[in-house]
């Protein structure tokens, strides 16, 4: 009866009358009232007066087949409808008989449509904190459907970009309205618990176990920096240190911004001018005005607290940019300060690189490969890291997926450094390095890194992609890169934004390796190393302070 449904265009004037004869004269039926359901469906979006008779039958039938799922469908579109309408009393009522009968027969599938619902309609009625629960009600049900929405069904995708996304972001717009250093906590974890699951989303799998944990377990003089895009508004949460020993704050503010696809469509220019080796002076007046918008609200309380690291939790297209490269109109943000980015706290593994054995298993390919260019200072880079650090080396030939997976199960070094090609798309099937054989995907490269931890005497502690690049778009595809970190198990990760100058890269990570081969007596920290060696590149006259060649590296995970 649907497929039948699908053969008519709704749009042709003449084509509902027909359908509205077919079903009168069709007997009721379970079949009969999903079809109605389906067709009414359609319609609500186009507020078309022949919803109503369809749900009232369908309420009607349903009843009397006691099928209460069927009526909760109903019941739930009833209130969409009255909602759409500006009838806010009668969408109160019916989504609420809905939410009744979804919670009765045990539907989460069903009842987290209807308690968003209701929680729009509590906002329309001015009932911020029913609203907020509403929400979060939303979610309970949302993450016990965990499995199934991050499965690679289309549905799956289809419900994902359609209501998990937007109900975490309504509900963050919510609870900041609120204002209150409760609901600031929550807002802060809703947005992480949102990286969560378009980490899961991007793997299409329940794979990732949160490990919640105190920022003060990792460094408490960092600070983190929560930008959030929420449609025409950037806000931003801060947790900044305690001063003189008082507990962490939570500091607020938002900024009013071009509509989301105009400021979307800003930041992809952005991520092109910064991706080319010329044209630092375009991308300067977009660089100031991201650092006006994250960093001057809270430029004086990091003086104030002596913040000498920030961490970013970023949020979709912001992914696209390199926080290191913000400008303030004298110079960048990491002249000023250490940076790293996480997916969220909750991911975090809390431990500084073990000063006493610091060396690497090295692999890499400089020859041209599945229509990717040839690397010719990959050679420099790995000669480099050999001379400085303990290292065992599979070179082209040698660099094959199996001599991969029986290396790092024999070697124990706590640091992999892949200079070959990669590339992170929007989804797992299109994220890959290269390797001497062709492509290891991802998930390969994970599990074979994960392997490695059941037999090593120490854990991986750094993954290096030196000559790996992010496609354009919306920010999604930079969740591989954090996803990489996860899989992998890996505390940190260093990686590149886009193809990167190889000649480039070669001195920045001698350089980031030199600073890390002294950790015994220094204590540096990754994000410092990182820091350093960014410098040293963007203060060589021979690179013209162009951001092209130092600011894509990105430190992902642990900083310490």
């Amino acid at each position: 009866m649907q497929a039948l449904v699908g053969q008519f265009d709704l749009a042709v004037p003449e084509a509902l009358p027909k359908l509205q004869v077919l079903l009168s004269k069709t007997p009721p039926s379970r079949t009969t009232i999903e079809t109605q359901i389906h067709l009414a469906q359609t319609l609500v979006q186009q507020q078309n007066n022949a919803t109503l008779p369809l749900l009232e039958t369908a309420v009607s039938e349903s009843k009397k087949l006691g099928d209460p799922r069927l009526q909760s469908y109903s019941l739930g579109l009833l209130g969409q409808f009255y909602e759409l309408q500006g009838a806010i009393d009668r969408a109160d009522r019916y989504t609420s008989e809905a939410i009744t009968l979804a919670e009765t027969v045990g539907a989460p599938e069903i009842n987290y449509r209807w308690q968003w619902q209701m929680a729009r309609i509590f906002k329309a009625k001015g009932k911020l904190d029913p609203a907020i629960q509403s929400y979060q009600n939303a979610l309970q049900d949302i993450r016990s459907l965990r499995a199934d929405l991050v499965s690679a069904s289309p549905e799956a995708q289809f419900t994902f970009r359609d209501a998990v996304e937007p109900i975490h972001r309504e509900l963050v717009k919510s609870l900041l309205q609120s204002g209150t250093t409760k609901n600031l906590q929550t807002a802060r974890d809703v947005i992480e618990s949102l990286q969560f699951v378009e980490l899961e989303n991007f793997f299409r799998e329940a794979c990732l176990t949160a490990s919640p944990d105190n920022i003060e377990n990792v460094d408490r003089n960092a600070a983190v920096i929560y930008p959030i895009i929420l449609g025409d508004q950037l806000a931003v949460i801060s947790s900044l240190p305690g001063e003189e020993g008082r507990p962490r704050t939570l500091k607020y503010y938002s900024t009013a911004i071009e509509s989301g696809d105009d400021f979307n469509q800003e930041i992809v220019n952005l991520r092109d001018d910064l991706s080319q080796s010329n044209t630092a002076n375009l991308a300067l007046p977009t660089l100031r005005k991201l650092h006006d918008l994250l960093m001057q609200p809270v430029e004086a309380d990091l003086a104030a607290r002596k913040v000498e690291t920030l961490v970013f939790v970023l949020d979709g297209v912001l992914r696209n940019v390199p926080m290191a490269a913000l400008y303030d109109g004298k110079s960048y943000l990491v002249e000023k300060y250490r940076i790293a980015l996480t997916p969220g706290l909750q991911l975090l593994a809390p431990k500084p690189l073990n000063a006493t054995k610091v060396g690497a298993l090295v692999l890499g390919l400089d020859q041209a490969q599945s229509n990717f260019s040839a690397l010719p200072f990959v050679k420099t880079e790995v000669q480099t890291i050999q001379k400085i650090l303990p290292t065992q080396t599979l070179y082209n030939d040698r660099f094959t997926n199996q001599n991969f997976k029986t290396t790092i199960n024999d070697v124990s070094y706590p640091i992999v450094h892949l200079a070959t090609h990669g590339q992170f798309g929007n989804k797992a099937d299109d994220t890959f390095i290269l390797t001497w054989q062709g492509k290891l995907k991802i998930s390969e490269l994970g599990d074979t890194l994960k392997t490695g931890e059941l037999t090593r005497s120490q854990p991986l502690e750094l993954l290096v992609l030196s000559a790996c690049e992010t496609a354009k778009g919306d920010g999604r595809s930079t969740l591989g890169l954090a996803g990489v970190a996860v899989r992998s198990g890996a505390r940190s990760t260093v990686a590149t934004l886009w193809r990167v100058n190889d000649e480039a890269s070669a001195v920045l990570m001698g350089r980031f390796y030199e600073e890390l081969s002294k950790i015994s007596t220094t204590k540096i920290s990754k994000a410092e190393a990182l820091r350093r060696a960014q410098l040293s590149v963007l203060r060589d006259p021979a690179y013209r302070q162009q951001p092209y060649y130092w600011a894509p590296y990105l430190l992902i995970g642990n900083w310490t």
